[in-house]
């Protein structure tokens, strides 16, 4: 159960009484057992103490049930009343039980008055000691009536004056006690009322980080909002208007580059981090927020001009399970700007950030994968109109042209019509041919059947019907197809495809070797013809002026399978292809 405020303050008043009951039943014990043996030397008589034992249990009971309610009941108004009737009188008992009010124990009868001026204004303390004085006194008195009057109204105004003016004292001392405790417990509630604030601040930032970021997948707008948000938090739990320098740093190959950040000149902007050491290192090593103190001496951050004039910053790391992304630094002009709570409210906008970070990198990914894959299939299709006008296109044409040439010569030249139909059918099967090639490069069946080995052998054979002028000479492992995984064997086909076409069509090659081996679970490939060869550097930087992407859809394959594909050629010395890929692609 939660306590606060005014509750707390009176449940601290409640709590501290109780224990003090219990040093005083002690007292009560220890005093009794030793006035006894003082006076008579021995132990008292168990049946003359009974009423006095049996008051003592009744209030151990009695305080034992006041404290278990504290600690597990709701707190009642009445509680305090109660108890203050009672302890009234328990006092009242334990002084008529031990010789009234000359008793040892008429000490206990200030219990009650103390804690009346602690619970309630100094009038219900005044009043519970005249309770106390009356009640011990007047039953005194009625039990000594023999006396005369004058001693026993002198024994009755003693302990009536002192209880009296214990009820003053006390109640000036536990009005400052209480008023303590009050402002204790005020001071308290406003520290929790400020860390529900913070936190409260906290949550609000990081709910409006998330809109923000579910807004865009650009990964750049998001590092934005990760600094702008962050900067707007500090200054809500610090001082309004305070200037951060700030920026994101990502992991790009081996270094930390600045790819976001506020109110750093263009030459930090170009600084780049290695990350091993100083609150750099510490950061990315760790996956922990660091504090930097003097961050111009740091051995990294130091480089960056603007961190000179920085007297602290904090490094906080984007870290999305046990992968690195970079980190978020701030640095500040102000003295120990950077608390506990601006360190975790950091970390919270980080963590966010780093989600959509992560978002925005897939999405960037999966768009340039499809811009890629629209930009292969465009190629594939300008490849198979190319192919479909330079080979059968044509080759009908001429069909078309021959036939009604032989029409002609029907009326003019009958004999020669059986020379040229002869002709025309030549060119018909050729024509055939070629489309039967077209359509097996485009979706090899046996690849899928029987695998690469069955394929190349009926691709060489299908281009040897084709074209007659160049030689492909193939030489593959007898265990090929078991080995290599189905996925990569297509992709290895459409490389090999590829690099078939280009030194039949532009390098004007005789021969073509095509040689596949298996070495150390990787496959190789290298395709090499006796061509003209081309200047490899020249067309690769004028890629974006050509028609064709054949060589970069070559390497965009061999990325696919993990492998990694070389080319070699120089004018007049032919072209050799090289791919090392794994036989086994991912799980």
């Amino acid at each position: 159960m939660r306590i606060t405020g005014s509750a707390k303050g009176r449940f601290q008043i409640d709590w501290l009484i109780s224990n003090l009951r219990w040093l005083l039943l002690v007292s009560v014990a220890l005093v009794s057992l030793v006035g006894a043996l003082l006076h008579s030397g021995e132990l008292p008589d168990f049946r003359s103490t009974l009423p006095h034992i049996l008051i003592l249990i009744i209030a151990a009971l009695y305080n034992l049930f006041v404290m278990l309610w504290l600690l597990y009941g709701t707190p009642r108004p009445v509680l305090p009343v109660l108890t203050l009737v009672i302890d009234t009188a328990l006092s009242i008992g334990f002084v008529l039980t031990s010789g009234g009010t000359s008793s040892p124990l008429l000490f206990f009868a200030l219990f009650p008055v103390l804690t009346a001026a602690l619970r309630f204004k100094w009038a219900i303390s005044v009043l519970a000691a005249g309770l106390v004085v009356f009640g011990t006194g007047g039953i005194d008195c009625l039990l000594h009536a023999d006396m005369p009057i004058l001693p026993r109204l002198l024994t009755f105004s003693a302990p009536a004056l002192v209880l009296l003016l214990a009820a003053l004292v006390s109640g000036q001392v536990a009005h400052r006690i209480k008023r303590a405790l009050l402002q204790q417990s005020k001071i308290e509630e406003e520290e929790e009322l400020g860390i529900l604030r913070a936190a409260h601040q906290r949550a609000r930032l990081v709910f409006s980080l998330a809109s923000t970021l579910s807004a865009t997948l650009n990964y750049r707008k998001v590092l934005e909002a990760t600094i702008e948000v962050a900067e707007a938090g500090l200054n809500e739990l610090g001082q309004p208007g305070m200037a951060h320098l700030s920026m994101v740093l990502l992991i790009e190959g081996e270094h930390l580059q600045i790819v976001a950040s506020r109110h750093l000149s263009q030459h930090d902007q170009k600084v780049e981090f290695r990350g091993l050491k100083g609150a750099l290192g510490e950061t990315l090593s760790t996956a922990e927020p660091v504090i930097l103190h003097q961050p111009s001496s740091d051995p990294e951050l130091g480089q960056v001009i603007g961190m000179h004039s920085c007297r602290q910053a904090v490094v906080v790391p984007l870290r999305a399970g046990f992968e690195n992304y970079g980190a978020v630094v701030l640095g500040s002009t102000h003295l120990d700007p950077y608390t506990e709570d601006h360190v975790d409210l950091l970390v919270a906008i980080c963590n966010q950030a780093i989600l959509a970070l992560q978002n925005a990198l897939l999405y960037q990914s999966l768009t340039e994968e499809k811009e890629r894959i629209v930009a292969v299939e465009e190629d594939a299709r300008r490849k198979l109109s190319r192919d479909l006008h330079d080979g059968p296109t044509q080759s009908i044409a001429a069909i078309a042209m021959r036939l009604n040439y032989t029409r002609v010569l029907l009326d003019r030249a009958p004999a020669q019509v059986g020379e040229e139909l002869v002709q025309i059918e030549e060119l018909a099967r050729q024509t055939t041919k070629d489309i039967r090639h077209m359509l097996f490069t485009l979706r090899p069946l046996i690849l899928e059947t029987q695998g690469l080995s069955a394929a190349l052998e009926q691709y060489v054979s299908k281009l040897e019907e084709t074209e007659r002028r160049v030689r492909v000479h193939l030489d593959t492992p007898p265990d090929l197809d078991h080995q290599v995984d189905r996925n990569i064997q297509g992709v290895t086909f459409y490389i090999i495809d590829e690099a078939i076409g280009n030194a039949r069509k532009h390098a004007q090659a005789n021969n073509i070797w095509v040689k596949i081996a298996l070495q150390n679970n990787n496959l190789h490939v290298e395709v090499i013809d006796d061509g003209r060869g081309f200047d490899v550097e020249s067309v690769q930087l004028r890629y974006d002026e050509r028609g064709s992407l054949g060589l970069l859809n070559m390497r965009e394959r061999a990325e696919l399978i993990n492998g990694r594909l070389s080319i070699a050629s120089a004018l007049g010395s032919g072209t050799r292809i090289r791919l090392v890929a794994p036989t086994q692609g991912k799980r």
